[in-house]
């Protein structure tokens, strides 16, 4: 279970979204001169190689019609095009530096495990893992369809395509991998990546549901690359896609092995249960591995973790926004900032809370307009257009300067436009994310607990953050922290949280932000 204290939401496991490359001076010089030869050499190879497989991948389809595309590959097209295929990819890898591929356990064959579920996910590089699976088929983008080569070894491979930004297409690929797991044999063996997303590898992030939705037994592949320098990862932040390309392939080789564990047969429960049946999974892989198993996901572009439905970014903006703002302004006027914001949402309609980046720069006083394009950046909205609440929400929570009842309060207010006295539970989705500084969109858990015969009040509100053994951990260890709020005001450190909750439970108001 994930700790949270002032300094960090991620001090008790490493930051699994960003990975650099380190090398010594020698190494960046070996680096230089292997790459500059072998870099070359090795794309061009495996582009030759590439070329030669776009035209055979389109074969094995070719002629037939749309019916006998969704029914799975038989006969002479699956034997001769597949081995000509693998044959191929595994060239490719290869070239590219992966002279060999240790194999460790036994593949499950596919009446004993339908699916495959790989961690952890590095990289692009990581689909190495297709070509000791025997080209097992796969879940994808369907952006990456229209891609050259690409989208003709996912036509030959019958992946099953998804679109991320549209429910339907989410939910056909849901019930397309479930027919396709409980088919008895009639699809070939699936594999999935259920972390989703790439990480350093230093923890297995949350597993998504979708490889255990079926109820059927999985088998768990682990990926291990022990080499002297980790270049294969390619994360949310730090090394990009070209540099790990550059850095793995200027090695004179790559290693790489592929364990096959034993096959992980669910219990009743864990069939009734997807996201009891995926953490279970990801403990035993992580425990494999001798990593932690972690409640990090990535949410949209956003790395956070998961506590009671709520999504806690691994990153905090406010505490970033904070920080920026005491070096922008000081210590003492970033109160008076705040005020500001919130006195240009509470006036006027609705559309007062949105301001433009040049706007926002005049409300904090700042004179750099990048340090409010940088504030913009770190909430991640777009075209330049900032949601005032969300910022000043947020970092006055982390402040110091005020109590939680009185930011409760005027997030409460700010949110209940039409002064009902109770929100709905999108209302109450708004409230969190600006709160928490990044969207929420799984507040049901929430709005139970909080709400009274369909009415969500801001005394029920500020009770169950306060008093209920989940939601208090994210309100007492997230949304405040007294070094990190810390006032300076005439050289001596003011803080207004660390006695926001006496003993019988009752908050106090310390300075008035409403």
């Amino acid at each position: 279970m994930e700790r949270y204290d002032c300094h960090s939401a991620t001090q008790e496991y490493p930051h699994p979204f960003i990975h650099e490359v380190k090398m010594t001076t020698a190494q960046r010089i070996r680096g230089v001169i292997l790459g500059s030869v072998l870099f070359p050499v090795r794309i061009l190879l495996a582009s030759l190689l590439f070329l030669i497989m776009w035209p055979v991948a389109r074969l094995r389809l070719a002629g037939l019609s749309e019916e006998e595309r969704s029914r799975p590959v038989k006969g002479w097209r699956r034997w001769l095009f597949h081995s000509v295929i693998l044959s191929l990819s595994r060239a490719v890898f290869f070239c590219l530096g992966y002279f060999w591929v240790k194999v460790k356990g036994r593949k499950a064959d596919l009446k004993e495990a339908p699916v495959l579920v790989v961690a952890p996910h590095s990289g692009f590089l990581d689909m190495l893992v297709l070509c000791p699976t025997e080209l097992a088929t796969v879940v994808s983008r369907s952006e990456n369809a229209s891609l050259p080569v690409v989208g003709a070894l996912l036509e030959f491979n019958q992946a099953v395509l998804v679109s991320r930004k549209d429910p339907e297409s989410r939910r056909k690929a849901v019930a397309q991998v479930r027919e396709r797991l409980t088919s008895d044999g009639y699809w070939p063996q699936m594999l999935m990546f259920p972390e989703g997303t790439t990480t350093n590898g230093s923890v297995l992030i949350k597993f998504k549901p979708g490889a255990f939705l079926a109820g059927v037994p999985v088998q768990p592949v682990l990926l291990h690359y022990p080499n002297e320098l980790d270049t294969v990862r390619w994360t949310y932040k730090g090394t990009t896609w070209i540099e790990a390309l550059w850095h793995t392939t200027s090695q004179l080789y790559t290693n790489v092995t592929v364990e096959f564990l034993p096959v992980y047969n669910p219990s009743q429960e864990e069939k009734n249960d997807p996201n009891l049946y995926a953490d279970n999974v990801q403990k035993l892989m992580a425990k494999a591995l001798g990593v932690p198993a972690t409640d990090y996901v990535m949410d949209g572009r956003v790395p956070v973790s998961k506590l009671g439905g709520l999504s806690l970014p691994v990153e905090s903006p406010a505490r970033k926004t904070l920080s920026l703002l005491q070096r922008s302004l000081g210590a003492c006027d970033v109160e008076a900032a705040l005020d500001r914001m919130i006195d240009r949402c509470q006036t006027g309609a609705q559309g007062s809370a949105r301001a433009s980046v040049d706007e926002l720069a005049a409300i904090l006083g700042l004179t750099d307009r990048q340090a409010a394009v940088t504030i913009c950046g770190l909430y991640y909205f777009k075209d330049e257009i900032v949601d005032l609440r969300q910022i000043c929400l947020s970092v006055a929570a982390l402040s110091g300067l005020f109590s939680f009842k009185s930011v409760l309060h005027t997030a409460f207010t700010l949110f209940d436009r039409e002064g009902t006295g109770s929100l709905s539970a999108e209302q109450l989705s708004n409230l969190m994310g600006a709160l928490l500084g990044v969207p929420q969109r799984n507040t049901a858990e929430l709005y139970t607990q909080a709400s009274n015969q369909g009415q969500l009040t801001e005394e029920c509100l500020l009770q169950v953050l306060t008093t209920h053994p989940t939601y208090q951990r994210v309100a007492n260890e997230f949304m405040q922290c007294d070094k990190a709020g810390a006032h300076l005001a005439n050289g001596k450190a003011e803080n207004n949280n660390s006695s926001m909750q006496n003993g019988n439970g009752s908050i106090h108001y310390n300075k008035k932000f409403d």
